[in-house]
């Protein structure tokens, strides 16, 4: 992340997505496929690094090979043609929101106080002993006789789909192939996302 100012001098803390041309390698329709969507390939890889069946599909495209693919609806189909290549200013402009889809940084085992945001016992005294952090009883005794379906309990966190909503598009650099979007995305530097136009 980084921050920028506005017109009006205002600071805004601002994150700098890489979003590289990408290549129409499969256009799915209804009567082929049972729904309408795009097929995006972005990024270049080694041939030598893609599997035999991967490299005929991006063949078909005449794409080379590519390291990712997602696939993309709310395209007009009839406009579009496959291996056909689309820009970062084809699809965005600044000023509009965007949802940002990635996955989340992994916490690892986490306890419920992490996890779950509970306090803890808080009281350190009254014959408490290494207690404090602790989730406390999760069930009941002969009636129902077992613990109910979502009680929050320590567990692995994070490293899970999620959507940031309704991030404005602050600045965009069509030369260099970046894009600001204020606030923060899912995910470690360097990850992959998904952006879609609210």
């Amino acid at each position: 992340m980084t921050n920028i100012f506005d017109d009006e001098g205002r600071n805004y803390a601002v994150t700098v997505i890489e979003i590289a041309p990408c290549v129409i390698s499969q256009i799915k329709t209804n009567e082929n496929d049972g729904y309408e969507a795009v097929q995006l390939a972005s990024f270049d890889k080694r041939e030598a690094s893609t599997a035999k069946a991967q490299r005929g599909h991006f063949d078909a495209a005449d794409s080379g090979s590519k390291k990712y693919i997602c696939e993309f609806k709310g395209f007009e189909l009839d406009e579009l043609e496959l291996g056909d290549e689309i820009k970062i200013e084809d699809v965005f402009e600044t000023g509009s929101n965007v949802d940002v889809v990635g996955v989340s940084k992994g916490k690892g085992f986490t306890g419920v106080i992490k996890r779950h945001n509970f306090h803890g016992v808080g009281d350190a005294t009254h014959g408490q002993y290494d207690r404090q952090r602790h989730g406390g009883s999760i069930g009941q005794a002969s009636d129902p006789s077992r613990v109910f379906k979502g009680v929050g309990m320590p567990g692995r966190s994070g490293n899970e789909r999620t959507k940031i909503k309704n991030l404005t598009i602050a600045k965009i650099f069509d030369k260099s192939n970046l894009m600001m979007v204020t606030g923060a995305v899912p995910g470690p530097n360097g990850g992959m996302v998904e952006i879609y136009n609210r």
